[in-house]
């Protein structure tokens, strides 16, 4: 009778400690928070206040409600990574991209920094002088060569420039006053498409031609004496 009672009462006592027990936060509940804004803000550099940083992730789950069904480690991971470099998820310099994580059953967050922003964080490390990554159509006038008399020329034909992108490359002019450039066809931009987890989703979709820009310009960093933090 009284282990029968001692169950009991131990069971009662774990139901209520379970209600007692606060849910954990959503997404959306820590953005709002004061614990990340701190986080945020110490990461951040001077030009960008936590606050605004917070305000464009929030629209950026507005613009995507998949983001809120995220593992929250996986978003404010991004997030933290985002405001190390001082970039904001605008979705026209860096996107918050949701994925499914198969092995683990689970939706996270992939963070994917564009030719923009790429461009910007080059400019700031005041490594090179000029940065142009551009798309070259079927029609356009394009010519290049490698070697001791390297040369790239580029026309866009603004009447009719055609249907399908031909290739895409990536222009550098160093401090110095060097120039240097790389050229990627079509076919090797989509073999990278490919390996990306967010191959079929996301600005790979909807801004192929930027996702190709920023292929072609992370493989000329390669080439570029840049610092190792851009790196």
């Amino acid at each position: 009778m009284a282990t029968n009672a001692t169950n009991a009462l131990t069971t009662t006592s774990q139901a209520v400690t379970t209600a007692q027990r606060p849910a954990p936060r959503t997404i959306k509940e820590l953005l709002q928070g004061e614990e990340i804004r701190r986080q945020v803000g110490a990461a951040l550099p001077r030009h960008l206040k936590p606050e605004r940083f917070l305000r464009v992730a929030i629209n950026a789950t507005m613009r995507q409600p998949e983001l809120l069904k995220c593992t929250r480690e996986s978003f404010f991971r991004c997030l933290l990574e985002l405001s190390s470099y001082g970039l904001e998820p605008d979705g026209r310099r860096a996107h918050l991209i949701p994925f499914r994580n198969n092995k683990t059953n689970t939706m996270e967050v992939q963070l994917i920094i564009d030719y923009k922003g790429l461009a910007e964080l080059v400019r700031r490390s005041g490594d090179v002088s000029y940065i142009h990554a551009d798309t070259v159509y079927e029609k356009d006038e394009f010519d290049f060569a490698y070697g001791s008399n390297a040369f790239l020329k580029h026309r866009p034909n603004l009447e009719d420039r055609g249907e399908r992108v031909a290739a895409v490359y990536s222009f550098v002019k160093r401090k110095d006053g060097s120039e240097d450039f790389i050229v990627m066809s079509r076919a090797e931009i989509e073999k990278v498409r490919k390996r990306s987890r967010a191959a079929n989703a996301g600005p790979w979709v909807t801004d192929w031609g930027e996702m190709a820009k920023k292929t072609a310009f992370r493989r000329h960093s390669k080439w570029l004496p840049l610092s190792p933090e851009i790196r």
